[in-house]
């Protein structure tokens, strides 16, 4: 390794370090939302949620009561009572309406 070739290595190194790092703090962020089932006797599932129309758009399927679910309160969205939601069956996201969640943190 020559003397101009060494100041390059450091850097190169400090970069991947800082990057690596970074990426675990990432990981570590990663925060599994609250447990809840759906409360009402099927709740459709959509997609995402349109502002224009406004409304839920894409049906992806109808959750039978007792679907475990996951919503945070007060961090996922909830926009004219359809509220953010992950599945945790197929461990997909998509949107139901809030007063079909419950059962907070029984499972």
């Amino acid at each position: 390794m020559t003397r101009k070739s060494a100041p390059f290595l450091l850097t190169a190194m400090a970069v991947t370090g800082a990057v690596l790092a970074a990426g675990t703090q990432a990981a570590v962020a990663v925060e599994v939302p609250e447990h809840a089932v759906i409360t009402c006797q099927d709740a459709t599932m959509y997609e995402n949620y349109n502002f224009a129309l406004p409304g839920p758009v894409n049906k992806l399927r109808v959750l039978e009561q007792g679907n475990k679910v996951g919503h945070s309160r007060g961090k996922h969205p909830v926009y004219n009572g359809w509220a953010s939601i992950q599945d945790f069956g197929p461990n997909d996201w998509g949107f139901v309406r809030y007063e079909c969640l419950g059962g907070w943190g029984s499972w």
